[in-house]
């Protein structure tokens, strides 16, 4: 036989050709599906259905728009805010494809925190739909003092319906004519499909989007991720969440909220449908589950709650008829009360419990959700935190990095070490370092090693946690107990300033329409089935500060707490 000769290792080490070296990019998911499914349904919106080719072809024009008549550069921003419809999946696609960088923006921010990320991205171009053209009008209005140039604002009518919408774009023009607007379709009608050329990343690590942090402590932090984590974040979605080709997604997470989980990017890679909704609604998810057959749906856990009670169309009673089809729903948070979890289950859906942030591209880790059985054992909070899609996971102390003992007992921080992290925070280098120092990710989140089987328990997060005395007190856990009474509906815990402890635990709780309870009988249906020192001190009634994502600003009911004259 003749001899067959080899390049010697050394000689081809990093030596990367055009055909065995290509930038990962979720962006080449799409012509993939319009090759193989062309004709698939890619997207539903009411009464409108797009086929992959024609996502395709449209998001071609979009970037042949953007990086033709609308001169969007390589690396420019491009910022969106618009619901959960065709036009905002479309652009996480265009948007790339032209090179620029994608901003999904918060639909529930409040003009000055708009104003504030605005100045901050310096997008070139922002897409706004027609429900959010007043809320962009006053952020832009707050930015003109600053003295910082707006962006050229592209309007997206809503397709699905004619009334309540601005028709007429020149009407909304005059309310601030020093602004530049066009219309979407217009925009679309720019646009080439046939000879644009997509505008590959040069590196896989250049940047693909801008994702905000929810600001529960502050301002929210511009978080960049990379073409590389999208891909491999979306291919690990694929995973976690066992999505099939025949995979049917109902849009009740956030687009806005880290790209939707990439779950925009995985259904293409799947060659899923989409189906679009602008708002969530109990009728809506199960309307779209008969409808469509949906497979997978996913957002925070008040998802459970909205499944939970679902009121039947025929009886108005609460939904109690199963399931007809298979549907997997994934949640990531503070579960709600087990009851609520236990109900979701029986009606039929398979629920999945992710752990995650908007640092590492949203869920990090999935499995299936173990917490049924949350009432015969509440306030554990147990994450399960091991995946192989994870390079690394582990509970540190922050000072030593040292791992701390799988005794249940030992706190330390939830690290990561991944492909599928952030590549930092926008124009904040100095926050960028303190999050990745030593190596790590660092999620400020606390949490504990479980001896028995190796999951993390959860415990708080590093600025919730309460230190009484020797003893260190997780809120999550008093507030999943609190949960579990049937009378609450929302509960959160803080800790007080206390002169001889420290810190003790005071509870905000706000109870179900038609209940009535007393502190007292709070405070001894904790002390049930908590230590004591982990009771609350103080029960306070009434609603529950939240930002404008839906997070509990704890900060707020802490400096309440401290304005408490007197505990019991």
């Amino acid at each position: 036989m003749q001899n067959m000769e080899f390049c010697h290792l050394e000689e081809v080490h990093h030596h990367h050709q055009s055909a065995n070296y290509v930038p990962l990019t979720p962006i080449n998911f799409l012509e993939r599906a319009a090759t193989l499914c062309g004709n698939k349904t890619s997207i539903v919106y009411g009464s409108l259905t797009y086929s992959w080719k024609q996502t395709h072809q449209i998001c071609l024009r979009l970037a042949s728009a953007l990086a033709g008549h609308l001169k969007i550069s390589r690396g420019d921003i491009v910022a969106a805010m618009a619901p959960n419809i065709p036009a905002l999946y479309k652009l996480h696609f265009a948007v790339p494809m032209a090179g620029a960088v994608l901003s999904a923006l918060n639909t529930k921010l409040d003009a000055d925190i708009l104003a504030s990320i605005l100045e901050q991205l310096e997008a070139k171009i922002m897409f706004v739909d027609y429900q959010f053209v007043e809320l962009v009008f006053k952020a832009l209005d707050i930015l003109s003092k600053r003295n910082s140039k707006p962006p050229l604002l592209i309007i997206i009518p809503d397709q699905s319906s004619s009334t309540d919408q601005p028709n007429n774009i020149s009407s909304i023009a005059n309310k601030l004519p020093s602004l530049g607007i066009l219309d979407y379709n217009v925009v679309l009608e720019m646009g080439k499909s046939s000879d644009f050329e997509i505008v590959q990343p040069e590196n896989e690590n250049d940047p693909i989007s801008v994702n905000y942090t929810s600001g529960s402590t502050g301002d929210p932090k511009g978080v960049v991720y990379s073409h590389r984590g999208a891909y491999l974040n979306s291919l690990a979605q694929i995973s976690r969440f066992e999505m099939r080709e025949m995979a049917v997604f109902l849009w009740t997470v956030d687009m806005f909220r880290c790209n939707g989980w990439c779950c925009t990017w995985a259904m293409a890679a799947v060659g899923g449908t989409n189906i679009c909704l602008r708002e969530v609604s109990a009728g809506l998810i199960f309307d779209s589950i008969l409808v469509h057959q949906v497979t997978h749906l996913c957002g925070p856990p008040t998802l459970l709650n909205i499944i939970a009670n679902a009121p039947d169309p025929e009886t108005h009673d609460q939904q109690s008829r199963p399931l007809q089809t298979n549907v997997n729903v994934l949640v990531a948070g503070v579960l709600p009360a087990a009851q609520v979890v236990e109900k979701v289950a029986k009606i039929g859906f398979n629920i999945g419990h992710a752990y995650g942030m908007t640092e590492v591209l949203g869920p990090a880790i999935v499995r299936p959700c173990k917490l049924l059985e949350c009432c015969n054992n509440p306030g554990k909070i147990n994450e399960g935190l091991h995946s192989v899609l994870i390079d690394g996971v582990d509970v540190k102390d922050p000072n030593s990095m040292k791992s701390v003992p799988s005794d249940g007992k030992t706190l330390g921080e939830v690290m990561f070490k991944a492909n599928t992290l952030m590549l930092g925070y926008l124009k904040n280098p100095k926050a960028t370092q303190e999050a990745f120092r030593n190596g790590w990710f660092h999620t400020g989140d606390l949490a504990v090693k479980n001896p028995v089987d190796g999951y993390i328990e959860m415990k708080d997060r590093k600025r919730d946690i309460i230190v009484s005395g020797v003893e260190t007190i997780s809120t999550l856990e008093v507030e999943a107990v609190l949960l579990c009474n049937p009378k609450v509906l929302q509960a959160a815990v803080v800790g007080k300033t206390d002169d001889e402890l420290k810190q003790v635990p005071c509870a905000f709780v706000k109870l179900k329409v038609g209940c009535e309870a007393n502190p007292e009988e709070l405070v001894e249906f904790c002390g049930d089935h908590l230590p004591s020192h982990m009771v609350p001190r103080a029960i306070v009634f009434g609603d529950i500060p939240v930002n404008s994502t839906g997070k509990v600003q704890k900060f707020v009911l802490r400096e309440r707490a401290n304005a408490l004259n007197t505990l019991p």
